[in-house]
């Protein structure tokens, strides 16, 4: 499989959804396979809230493989003989595309705070100018699970002939009160820790020893991820073994879970930039801009292939069925294919149980 990591630079403004203007700006990328002499073999790959550009394949020095490997590659699902893959790292993210973290032009001093808030309609707008300027006007599917789920269906409203094919997995039309409170619980934990020091924050230090905040907030996340059958075949009530269960500070497995992952992911994800996906999410509202749900979904020109998960926590079946019967109450249940998958698993099964996706994706690119 043929893998291309680069990092496109635009001199033009992006003009945001707040007013704001975001110039000069980055968008790191990473294609596979290779691109067919008339481009029509083209699949873009949108990314959820901690993932990035790199979707499949190893790094140099990678323990693990991109986030999606299991369905992206040669002979895969997505198979990258006969399609040309493509994913860009979101603005507002760290691993290379223009962020809180970045310089603001034309001094070297970082945006922090002063950084703009974003939607993702721009992060979309911006994937569209990257694209644009690989002359790529069309694509064969759009696929993306979680907030990359957002951003599919974003590009069926905003963009209806920019693709055929919108395959939207695990998410919602409009973040719901019961997403936002977990992104609250999370932002306040990032907000309030000392070291975060108003955003002015010291980013060696949070390198190498990470950020409380960060890591209470992911543990948040990852509660929201699993679903409660998962948490009881994963963990039980079983102990860590070299813990007293009388030691005040002695854990449960469950507990040792969200300890390893919320302080790990707090070393390598960036405090500021979690909040400004985390807020780019709470605001995602299909319907926003439009007189209703159904104003916004008539604009849909294109095949949507919506999958939800049943024991999803984070973003309800029923908010996905939603978009199912709106569509049909504008007359367009045509252009719906609706499944839920019958996972235990939680949020994250469109990452961990791919092969339970893999015959409904497969189906919506032929």
């Amino acid at each position: 499989m043929k893998i291309t990591t680069a990092t496109k630079h635009f001199t033009s403004p992006l003009y945001l959804e707040s007013g704001r203007i975001l110039e000069p700006y980055d968008i790191s990328y990473e294609t596979y396979g290779e691109l067919n002499e008339d481009k029509s073999n083209v699949i873009v790959i949108c990314h959820a809230l901690t993932g990035s550009h790199h979707v499949a394949g190893y790094y140099e020095d990678d323990k693990k493989p991109g986030w999606w490997d299991s369905l992206v590659g040669d002979g895969k699902c997505i198979d990258t003989k006969k399609y040309f893959v493509i994913c860009s790292n979101v603005i507002g993210s760290c691993f290379g595309s223009t962020g809180p973290m970045s310089a603001k032009y034309p001094s070297s001093e970082l945006y922090r705070l002063r950084f703009p808030v974003i939607t993702i309609s721009d992060m979309v707008k911006a994937q569209i100018s990257l694209f644009d300027s690989l002359g790529i006007y069309e694509a064969h599917a759009i696929i993306g699970g979680s907030m990359g789920g957002m951003q599919a269906l974003c590009y069926a409203v905003e963009y209806p002939h920019f693709t055929k094919r919108n395959i939207i997995i695990a998410a919602t039309h409009a973040t719901q009160p019961w997403a936002i409170a977990f992104n609250k619980v999370a932002r306040e934990a990032i907000i309030k820790d000392p070291k975060f020091n108003g955003g002015m924050y010291d980013i060696k230090e949070i390198e190498n020893n990470g950020l409380n905040g960060l890591a209470i907030g992911r543990m948040s996340g990852h509660i929201s991820y699993l679903s409660e059958n998962s948490m009881q075949n994963k963990f039980g009530r079983n102990y860590v073994e070299t813990e007293g269960l009388y030691e005040l500070f002695g854990r449960f497995q469950v507990e040792r879970y969200l300890d390893y992952n919320g302080y790990n992911f707090s070393k390598w994800f960036d405090p500021l930039s979690y909040l400004y996906i985390t807020k780019a999410i709470n605001i995602f509202d299909a319907s926003r801009n439009y007189d209703s749900l159904e104003d916004s979904l008539s604009h849909i020109e294109g095949k949507l292939t919506l999958l939800s998960i049943k024991s999803d926590n984070l973003f309800f079946k029923e908010e996905m069925e939603q978009i199912q019967k709106s569509m049909k109450m504008i007359g367009k249940s045509h252009l719906v294919d609706y499944n839920c998958i019958d996972s235990d698993y939680g949020h994250d099964a469109f990452l961990v149980e791919v092969d339970k996706f893999t015959s409904y994706i497969s189906k919506a690119l032929k």
